[in-house]
């Protein structure tokens, strides 16, 4: 039987799942797999925190060196999270020959060429399946699962937090900064929520996943970003009495124009299989072109759903000597061959108060003619004290021209204030 050494970087939320699944399931290990796993050794500064999870001092490291220098530990476990010190430690496991296993998604998509050429110098592996969707095997899914396919799109539900924000605005009529609180209360989101409510966190989630999808590199600045802290519980519950559903969306498209990438709130009809994936749940739908439709859903935060994702990598890691590195061009620009979409095109859903009085829409109308934009629907949904408001949705166009369109508009003396502004995806 195969023994196995395991560190682990941080015994937070994930860090302690990831070491309940190693030490519960060790017996399932042995007898399925082969595996004699053994956590050999832990960084962690709580040395409390270590001991009530039942670690035994001698195994409580002080030092990343000390991980580093122990020849029974094979594999490393980083789950701190961040920039520094995880690059830090990352770098020096790989240095000393250790396998790597992380969960860092913000690391992985800013730092993946640089760690993948440290593992390839040294012949180690660098597994990161826990840094996308949590407990969702999507990682292994685009590696293993896609070679038939060029896989002409992904779209996923990939931030936790925001999901559940965006499901109680819509089934509770909540307002956002009530949702954000019970989200903070039950720990879906940080005291500091920016990184999940502004999109960085889908953003680095979306850099990885299409670099693997359409078979280049993707880098985090190549994906257009919006949160979700302007969106309006009123602009929701209008969007659901139009048969929408409103989802922060990571997409990813491969086009005849090259390549789209893009993480913001959208509007989706309540039909696609995305708009019923509510609260903490995650889920991806990709097209390929052999295979078609496939859609994986699943717990995409936590400590046990995140822990498995990592204990699958650390399984796959011991079982197979050679490892899967990048199959395109890995540098921190990627391959110059590679055409990036600069304006995408959408449908748009757009919301005005207005004065009340004659000749409004069609000035409206005009400034959206202008710039080459037809309209869909164009109702009037409610008056009061002479303020009309006015939804609009149009055809297919350009996003610079809905942004020349929307300037145009807001500087009319009859436009009070835009409202909603919210991309729709068929």
């Amino acid at each position: 039987m195969k023994k196995v050494g395991v560190a682990i970087l941080g015994l937070g939320v994930v860090g302690g799942g990831t070491y309940e699944i190693l030490t519960q399931n060790k017996e399932t290990f042995k007898k399925i797999h082969g595996l004699d796993i053994t956590v050999e050794s832990v960084l962690e500064k709580n040395k409390e925190r270590a001991l009530s999870l039942g670690i035994s001092e001698e195994n409580i490291a002080s030092s990343i060196e000390e991980v580093c220098s122990n020849p029974n530990v094979d594999i490393v476990v980083e789950v701190i999270g961040g920039i520094e010190p995880s690059k830090t430690f990352v770098t020096k496991a790989l240095k000393s020959g250790k396998t790597v296993v992380t969960s860092n998604k913000e690391l992985f998509a800013r730092f993946w060429p640089e760690l993948e050429k440290e593992a390839k110098k040294m012949h180690v592996g660098l597994f990161f399946e826990a840094s996308c969707v949590g407990g969702v095997p999507i990682i292994r899914t685009l590696q293993e699962g896609m070679q038939a396919n060029n896989l002409k799109s992904i779209k996923g539900i990939i931030n936790g937090t925001t999901n559940y924000i965006l499901t109680k605005m819509s089934s509770e009529g909540w307002s956002y900064e009530e949702a954000l609180k019970q989200a903070q209360k039950l720990g879906y989101a940080e005291f500091n929520p920016t990184a999940d409510v502004e999109g960085f966190d889908a953003t680095y989630k979306l850099s990885i996943l299409s670099s693997l999808a359409f078979n280049t590199k993707v880098s985090v600045e190549k994906v257009y970003r919006e949160g979700i802290t302007g969106i309006d519980k009123e602009d929701i519950a209008y969007g659901k009495k139009m048969g929408y559903t409103l989802k922060l969306l990571g997409i990813g498209k491969n086009t005849e124009n090259g390549i789209e990438v893009r993480v913001h709130p959208t509007f989706i009809k309540n039909d696609n299989p995305l708009a019923s994936v509510n609260d903490s749940f995650n889920a991806v739908h990709l097209v390929g072109d052999s295979v078609g439709e496939i859609m994986l859903y699943g717990r995409g935060a936590g400590a046990l759903p995140t822990g498995s994702a990592i204990v699958s990598d650390v399984i796959f890691a011991a079982k197979h000597t050679e490892y899967y590195y990048a199959s395109f061009d890995n540098t921190e620009k990627g391959a110059e061959k590679t055409k990036f979409v600069p304006d995408f095109t959408s449908q748009y859903y757009i919301r005005l108060s207005v004065k009340d009085a004659s000749g409004v829409l069609a000035k409206i109308a005009g400034a959206f003619g202008k710039n080459n934009i037809s309209l869909n629907e164009v109702f009037q949904v409610s008056v009061d004290e002479g303020v009309a408001q006015i939804i609009v949705t149009t055809h297919e166009c350009y996003e610079s021209n809905i942004k020349k369109a929307m300037n145009k508009i807001s500087a009319l003396d009859e436009v009070i204030k835009v409202n909603g502004c919210i991309r729709i995806e068929n």
